[in-house]
């Protein structure tokens, strides 16, 4: 009986196991196994994220990518894609692809465009390379005819209706509104035939110029960057802001301390910068090639000017999400975050960083712009110890903790803050001076009678 009772036993076993195994299968697949790897950089935007500001990770009016494909305010521009894909078809000679053939070069590369996504999409074979074809072919459209390209409709809406081109390129931006950047590649390889302007011209270029219609930087410093490629259209763009002596570290580019390197003390978080200035530190707006250059030397914090708007912002945020999440991408915008967070704790901060040039804020109030930056590095990850600026928080906390440069900074905003507090301690020492003068002559005469008695 207890061998009937134990067969049992492990018969009811496998069945419970073989149910909880179809029961696995059942579930839908959310997270596609290769979310964890190097391919994938196409990620949803954590919910703590965008439970802070939902409008910065979610399109406005367009839609790329599986991600938000189909939802109903973004038809406009859906419907605007496929005039665009005519436009381009119509324009194309006999030597070039047909929409046939744009699908054929995509189809090879639908394994490699599946694990870019952190999610798995349930979209089908053909409907997932349609949606590559005509998202990239209309990015590819859209930046060419910023540059005037030959055929373009005169009356394009996008381009006339002043409120439609700021908000396409902000959504352009966005984590989740990506696709892969080899997917652009290979189609913008393949219409070169349909544009003109010679071989010289690299999508990064194109790119990069097409978001200088926003964030205005010298062509010179745009070159550094015309055969970059980037995981997808933010990450591009993101990179162009690196600086320059981390480029060759851009794969992997998180400055790292070495073990045997490791400074003895632990690397803290700056005060605020009204705290700062208190402690004798001054502030220098200085103009960079990138607003990432901060540095800090003699006392004095040397900080890029840089404007604060609706699209420098929802650029930030999207940056800072997609650090958070790909593991192997460099971690400069979550520390420039971190940093300017901490300087700017709240209003006044804000107004005294506007106050000495550093910063412009088109977004509003002081109180505005120091919410934005609370929120921008609020729940967020950082490693303050491994990040370009570690040698920058560990001098500034050095400085500021000297009780001398804190006592002489005491001493000049209570005597020298004001012109009036500096005449009056102007006239308090000439005073104290005349004082000392007047004792000195009226012992003097006492002294030097005495000593001649003697």
């Amino acid at each position: 009986m207890e061998e009937i009772a134990e067969v049992q036993d492990q018969l009811h076993f496998v069945i419970t196991i073989n149910n909880m195994r179809q029961q696995v299968k059942e579930i839908p697949k959310l997270l596609n196994p290769t979310a964890g790897k190097e391919s994938c950089c196409i990620f949803r935007v954590p919910q703590t994220l965008v439970d802070v500001n939902k409008k910065a990770y979610h399109p406005q009016i367009l839609s790329i990518g599986p991600y938000h494909h189909g939802k109903p305010h973004l038809n406009m521009i859906e419907e605007h894609k496929w005039k665009y894909l005519g436009e381009l078809l119509d324009r194309t000679p006999p030597n070039g692809l047909n929409l046939d053939g744009y699908l054929k070069i995509i189809a090879p590369l639908e394994t490699r465009i599946r694990d870019c996504y952190s999610e798995f999409i349930h979209f089908s074979r053909f409907d997932l390379i349609k949606m590559m074809v005509l998202d990239g072919l209309f990015i590819l459209e859209l930046i060419s005819k910023a540059e005037g390209v030959e055929g373009s409709d005169p009356d394009d809406p996008i381009f006339k209706m002043v409120w439609i081109l700021p908000f396409l390129t902000r959504d352009l931006l966005q984590l989740e509104n990506q696709i892969p950047f080899f997917v652009l590649q290979t189609l913008f390889e393949n219409t070169r035939v349909t544009r003109t302007g010679g071989d010289d011209q690299t999508l990064a270029k194109l790119i990069l110029r097409f978001f200088n219609n926003v964030v205005e930087r010298p062509d010179e410093l745009l070159k550094r960057f015309v055969n970059h490629e980037g995981k997808h259209l933010l990450d591009l763009f993101r990179l162009s802001f690196i600086p320059q002596q981390a480029e060759e570290e851009r794969e992997n580019d998180i400055q790292l301390i070495p073990a045997e390197e490791e400074r003895e003390n632990d690397i803290q978080l700056i005060p605020s910068a009204k705290k700062l200035d208190a402690a004798g530190i001054k502030f220098k707006a200085i103009k960079g090639d990138t607003f990432l250059e901060i540095r800090f030397r003699n006392g004095v914090l040397e900080i890029p000017q840089i404007s604060i708007d609706d699209f420098i912002t929802g650029f930030f945020l999207n940056s800072v999400a997609f650090e958070q999440s790909h593991s192997r991408c460099s971690k400069h915008m979550t520390t420039y975050a971190s940093f300017m967070g901490c300087l700017i704790n709240n209003p006044s901060d804000a107004g005294f960083l506007g106050d000495r040039k550093i910063m412009e804020n088109y977004l509003g109030t002081d109180k505005d712009l120091a919410h934005f930056f609370h929120d921008l590095w609020k729940d967020v990850g950082f490693d303050i110890k491994h990040n370009y600026l570690s040698k920058v928080f560990e001098d500034v906390n050095k400085y500021q903790r000297n009780v001398w440069h804190v006592q002489w900074a005491g001493f000049k905003y209570t005597y020298f803050n004001t012109p009036w507090s500096f005449i009056s301690a102007l006239a308090a020492l000439i005073l104290l001076l005349l004082t000392m003068i007047q004792a000195f002559f009226a012992v003097y005469p006492y002294a030097g009678g005495k000593s001649t008695a003697g």
